[in-house]
């Protein structure tokens, strides 16, 4: 059995096999050691990486207002149909676009600084975390466009149209929470 100290040096226990004490063994838990890295090391990150967090940074303070928007304007257009008023079918359009829009920028740049920050440890779990909910959301706000032909035409069509935006608008906020240092 192998214990790994802080320090990464192995502690030996008396229960193991000659064959795998002395050289070889160090010589094969070397490159295990090289692969992990210690909690002090500094992790370098490129400008580029810090021009993406920048603009998906900025563009995510929009992501919440898109949200109100597309729900206000959205819930006219449930509950009236084609009698809702002009500014909530063009509102809707609109916000949808934006939101396409926001999406695909930070879609880009958080999968972008995603793979330069795998190799650093700290927070892995809360950018991993993020990113599979972000892409969830995606995926979500990709069906909603999909059943929004339909929606304009049926009622369950419309509700299932609601509930698809609604759920993927509540996966989003969780996973911009999880980022932006609400449950941190």
């Amino acid at each position: 059995m192998i214990i790994l100290q802080a320090a990464w040096s192995p502690i030996v226990a008396d229960s193991q096999p000659q064959s795998l004490r002395g050289p070889v063994r160090e010589e094969r838990f070397a490159a295990a050691r090289a692969a992990v890295a210690p909690a002090d090391t500094v992790f370098e990150y490129s400008k580029a990486y810090y021009r993406r967090l920048d603009v998906h940074r900025a563009a995510s303070y929009t992501m919440l207002p898109l949200f109100a928007l597309q729900m206000i304007a959205g819930n006219q257009l449930y509950r009236m149909s084609d009698a809702a008023p002009d500014w909530a079918k063009v509102g809707h359009r609109v916000g949808a676009t934006g939101v396409a829009a926001l999406f695909t920028l930070n879609t880009v740049t958080g999968l972008q600084n995603l793979y330069e920050a795998r190799p650093d440890p700290e927070g892995r779990g809360r950018r991993t975390l993020h990113a599979v909910m972000m892409l969830a959301a995606d995926a979500g706000f990709i069906a909603t466009g999909v059943l929004s032909e339909k929606a304009e035409g049926s009622a369950d069509d419309r509700r299932m149209h609601r509930t698809v935006a609604l759920s993927s608008i509540g996966i989003a906020t969780i996973g911009y929470l999880i980022q932006g240092g609400g449950f941190r």
